[in-house]
């Protein structure tokens, strides 16, 4: 699940490449950017963390999808920062789904990260 996260992740850093290359500037263009950078330190730390930095990495990851999808419909509805998106731009449909889908993927990893093995807690001593 670690490695389709980061797959996710990649997918949503490449869609945003993608349209900073196609011509998206401005305030649009640095978000955009911003978030590639964000998408491909979480997708490299998903791979590479172990441990209680795994469990931050993927809620991390799992938050930055939600927001990232959160900004999408807010942009296609009420605006977001002055900047008024429409369902028919460059990959808006393409990037709803991915988001969508990568919001349950990373869930069921964060779940799994999260989930204490059984019998840890009984194994450990007491501290008296």
């Amino acid at each position: 699940m670690r490695v389709l996260s980061a797959i996710v992740l990649l997918v949503i850093a490449g869609i945003h490449l993608f349209l900073v290359f196609d011509g998206v500037g401005g305030l649009l263009g640095v978000l955009f950017v911003l978030n590639v950078i964000a998408a491909v330190v979480l997708a490299v730390g998903m791979l590479v963390t172990r441990g209680g930095l795994l469990k931050i990495v993927t809620v991390l990851s799992l938050l930055f999808i939600i927001a990232s999808l959160l900004a999408l419909v807010l942009a296609l509805t009420v605006g977001l920062f002055g900047i008024r998106e429409i369902w028919t731009f460059t990959l808006v449909p393409e990037t709803v789904v991915v988001e969508a889908i990568g919001i349950v993927v990373l869930a069921i990893t964060t779940a799994m990260v999260l989930r204490t093995p059984r019998g840890v807690a009984a194994r450990q001593p007491q501290m008296s």
